[in-house]
Order: structure tokens, then sequence, then C-alpha cells
């Protein structure tokens, strides 16, 4: 790799090791950067600190040398813990020939965004995870090799299927009517019960379910999946 002095460059930079040139068009969290003890440094920081996206900044070899809290959440611990990590043993890429993409274009200088779909288990809730790391080569195109911005988006898992309860299809039907506003005796004469038959079917479900008053019975009935969510008039699911 060519470690002549690019335009620009200061003879510290030209001695330097590849691994360590200096960051986002030098470093600003680099002590020995142009910015250090200026302004830039902490605005840097303070901004990735309040982005709610995983973000990291790394070598081109997956070293971490910046990571923000919610890319630290993904591991349950913290931005600082994260630094001299390296992002390909946390994530693991489901297609290695998307590495090779990014290494061919770091190679060649090139700037795009290229994304990979990484799963990893995460420490913070003990699940496995899945999602899309995009790796951006970033920073000044004199300096190679480029650092990389990876961003992660992390896919949520499906929400889990809500309860599910029991009902008799004659109540279900007795719950269906009161959803809709049908009083007792409406019930009644559309099932071909008595008020005190309606009654007693609402009163072992109220037990059953733990909840007073029809209003409660209904929306209980509603998020154990006895009636059907997107029906109207109510009916059962």
């Amino acid at each position: 790799m060519d470690n002549g002095n690019a335009d620009g460059a200061s003879d510290a930079d030209t001695h330097a090791p590849a691994t360590h040139r200096p960051l986002l068009m030098d470093d600003p969290t680099d002590p020995a950067g142009p910015y250090a003890g200026g302004p830039w440094r902490n605005y840097f920081l303070i901004l990735l600190d309040r982005i709610p996206t995983p973000i990291a900044v790394c070598r081109a070899d997956g070293e971490v040398l910046i990571a923000n809290p919610a890319m630290a959440a993904q591991w349950g611990t913290t931005p600082g813990q994260l630094r001299g990590h390296n992002l390909l043993e946390m994530f693991r890429p489901r297609a290695k020939e998307q590495l090779l993409r990014i290494e061919e274009a770091v190679r060649l200088g090139r700037r795009s965004r290229y994304p990979v779909e990484v799963q990893w288990h995460s420490a913070a809730d003990g699940t496995e995870r899945e999602g899309e790391l995009t790796v951006d080569p970033v920073g000044d195109v004199s300096v190679q090799p480029p650092v990389l911005l990876a961003v992660l988006r992390v896919r949520e898992a499906a929400p889990p299927a809500p309860p599910r309860g029991t009902a008799s299809p004659v109540e279900a039907r007795i719950l269906a009517l009161a959803a809709g506003g049908a009083t007792t005796a409406a019930i009644g004469t559309a099932l071909g019960l008595t008020v005190d038959g309606v009654n007693y079917h609402l009163t072992r479900l109220a037990r059953r379910w733990r909840v007073q008053g029809r209003t409660a019975l209904v929306a209980r009935a509603y998020v154990l999946g006895i009636l059907s969510p997107d029906a109207w008039p109510p009916s059962p699911a």
C-alpha cells in the first residue's frame, strides 16, 4: 500500500501506519488532530450520542473506534467498552460475498454504501437478532485506507401472537352482539335464549376472565382474540 505523502498530509501522517491514518477528514476523536481542543470534536460526539440509530466508526479492518450509545445498547454495554472490538467478531454476515465487495471497494478507493445482512446475539436481552449493517467508506479521498461508517438497521422481530382465550360458540356470538350494542333482550331474541340465559353466559365469562361490566367483558374478548378486530358488525374470530 502506498504510504507516500498525500497532498496536504503532515509528516506525521506520512510515517504513520495505514491503520492509524486520520479519520473522517482528520479524525475528530484524535487528540493529535487539528480539531483537538476545539469545538468540532465535542460537536461530533454530542451529535453521535443523540442519534437513536446504532452507529459505529471503525477502521478498514473492522476495529471499532467510536460507537454511539444506541450501538452499545445492542451489546448491553457502553460505547467506551466497544472501542477496540472488531465488527466482524460482533456481527455474523449472512453472505461473505458482501464482505468481499466492501474489501474491493476499500482497495479501489470507491465511495459508496454497501449493505450487509447480519445476525448477532444481543447481550441486552439475550435474543438472536438480525438486521442490515450499512457500511460506508468515508473521509478524505486522499487518505487510504478510508475509515468505515457502519449504520445498523435492526430488523424487529414479529410481534408475539395475542393471547388466546376460550369461549363456546354461543358465548362468542353473545359477545359479538354485545359489542355491537345489542341489549340483553335483543341478544336473547337473536339467539333463541331467555334474558336469564344471556345473563348466565355473561356472568360465567366475567368470572372466568375476572372482569366486571359488559364493556370490560367485550374489551377482554378482543384482547383474547375471541372477536375479530377488523370486522363490523362485530363477529367471532
